[in-house]
Parts: C-alpha cells; sequence; structure tokens
C-alpha cells in the first residue's frame, strides 16, 4: 500500500513555483491566489520537515530538497498525464497526442505542408501544432516538443541544433522580367523590401555590391508576411533558404545568384530528457531529420 499522499494542489504548487522561482507567477498559472501557494507549501514543508524554498530577493529559489522533490512531481504529473491521455483515446486505436510549439515562420513556409507524410507514416501519433511567433521561448514545460530559435538551458531538457541554414535573396521571377538581362548586380534597381530582424548588409558584401542599406519602403517585422510580399512581386528580399526551398522548386520564387551568407539564428529542437511520449517525441525529430536531409 501507498503511503498517504499530499494534496495533488500541493504537489502542483511546488513544480509551478520551482519552475518559474516565483509563488506569483505559480499563482497566477494554476488560477490561485499567492496566499494559496504559500499556505500549499508551508504545509508541505511541516508534513516533510525540510524547507523547500529561500527567497533571494524578489524570487523564491528551491532548496535542494525542494528542487529534487520538484523535478521528480514534475515526471510524475507527465506520467499521470500520459495515462490520461492514452485512456482518452479508448477505442481511437492508442493514439498518442504530442503538443508541439514551433516557430510560425518554420510552420507556415516548410513545416505543415509536409505533416500528411508524417500522419502516413506515424498514424498512431496525433499532432496538436502551437505556433510561436516570439524570440524568447515559451515555458518549456508546457509543451511536449519544442522547435525555437534559442536552445533550451535548463536542466532535464535535450536539444539539439535542427540544421545549419543559410541566407540567400530571393525575388519573384515576374519582378526580374521587368529589367533586361538582370544580373546580381542589377540587385539594387530592385524594390529590396525590408525586415525588422535582418538587414541586408551581410548579403550586399557577399554579392560585392555597394552597402546601401534601402531606406523606404514597408518594415516587415514577420518573415511570413515578408515572403508574401516578395511572392507577391513587391520586392526582393533575403530570406532563410530552408524557408523558401519549396517556393524556388515550384518556380514562385527564384534565388538572386548564388550568394549565401550564414543565417544569425539557428532553429533547435528541444524536449524534456524521460519524456514519458519519447519514442514518438523522437520519431518526429527524426522524421523532420530525413526531410530536411532530403
Amino acid at each position: 500500500m501507498f503511503k498517504p499522499l499530499p494534496p495533488l494542489q500541493a504537489l502542483r504548487a511546488l513544480e509551478a513555483a520551482s519552475r518559474h522561482r516565483s509563488f506569483t507567477r505559480a499563482a497566477d498559472e494554476l488560477s490561485l491566489t499567492h496566499s494559496a501557494i504559500s499556505h500549499h507549501l508551508r504545509n508541505l514543508e511541516d508534513a516533510l520537515g525540510t524547507p523547500l524554498f529561500r527567497r533571494v530577493g524578489a524570487r523564491m529559489i528551491p532548496t535542494s530538497a525542494g528542487a529534487r522533490l520538484a523535478e521528480r512531481v514534475r515526471l510524475g504529473l507527465a506520467e499521470i498525464d500520459d495515462a490520461l491521455t492514452e485512456a482518452r483515446a479508448g477505442d481511437r486505436g492508442g493514439a498518442v497526442r504530442l503538443e508541439v510549439s514551433v516557430m510560425s515562420d518554420l510552420a507556415g513556409n516548410w513545416l505543415i505542408r509536409r505533416l500528411n507524410g508524417f500522419a502516413a507514416l506515424q498514424p498512431h501519433i496525433e499532432l496538436m501544432l502551437r505556433v510561436h511567433a516570439q524570440l524568447v521561448p515559451p515555458d518549456p514545460y508546457t509543451v511536449d516538443l519544442g522547435i525555437w530559435h534559442k536552445r533550451v538551458d535548463e536542466p532535464g531538457f535535450v536539444s539539439h541544433k535542427l540544421i545549419d541554414d543559410q541566407v540567400i535573396a530571393v525575388v519573384s521571377p515576374s519582378l526580374v522580367a521587368q529589367i533586361a538581362n538582370f544580373r546580381v548586380v542589377d540587385t539594387p534597381k530592385l524594390p529590396m523590401l525590408r525586415f525588422a530582424h535582418r538587414s541586408w548588409r551581410d548579403w550586399l558584401e557577399a554579392a560585392g555590391l555597394p552597402l546601401q542599406e534601402p531606406t523606404f519602403g514597408p518594415i516587415f517585422d514577420s518573415p511570413d508576411s515578408l515572403l508574401q510580399a516578395a511572392i507577391a512581386g513587391q520586392g526582393a528580399v533575403t530570406a532563410r533558404r530552408l524557408l523558401v526551398r519549396d517556393a524556388i522548386q515550384s518556380g514562385t520564387l527564384m534565388q538572386i545568384g548564388t550568394v549565401c551568407v550564414p543565417a544569425n539564428m539557428e532553429y533547435f529542437v528541444s524536449w524534456r530528457e524521460h519524456h514519458p511520449r519519447e519514442a514518438e517525441i523522437r520519431a518526429f525529430y527524426e522524421w523532420m531529420r530525413e526531410q530536411l536531409a532530403g
């Protein structure tokens, strides 16, 4: 027989407070008050006979005992969640759901159009996509798998670089057709669209062209909007080769010359170590690598 367990809400409070280093943020996540979180954790400390947190400035830092317990509770809650997911699947043949957070540019320009292929290979894996647009990753504990521009450096996580990508310049063939015998040196004659998170400078330097940034026209904050503008024939853009690969193959966009420069941000795939759905996570990760290699 198991020994009597503390209330589940107290264990959830411990896990959330340890992750956020804040009772207030834990309270917000669990829809409780700050005093309720404090009450749960005081009772838990009294029951265990050991302190679980210490205050450092404005942060609540778990003690070594608190950190170890929070990690074990986190794994236990993940196991319970996995069991509930399998139970809900019922007569669906044991479908396993993976919640995947992915950068919006990668999702919209590469991943989504390939998902039918993954479903055909792994019909028991049910993907739930959460599109993320910010450079700062969300809380990595809230999803099974993250594909973000930054590596998760927290203990207990696995992070792999997805691809060594490059930046190239692309343009609509219909726009290039307006300049007779177009060559790379003619690029400044085109409207050069501006992107808030990347300048033209590195590409212009690699192409041996004057380092003259465009100074007029709209500035796009989203890679998706930038590429849609290029496809619509509004101007040339610099973009990750991965994101424009399909458009180039279909003839919607064309690369300007062969000039390329390294991308200044990569994609990292991250998940928790010993995840209860690690086999399915690795199946999805390996499938992505195969697609990229192809």
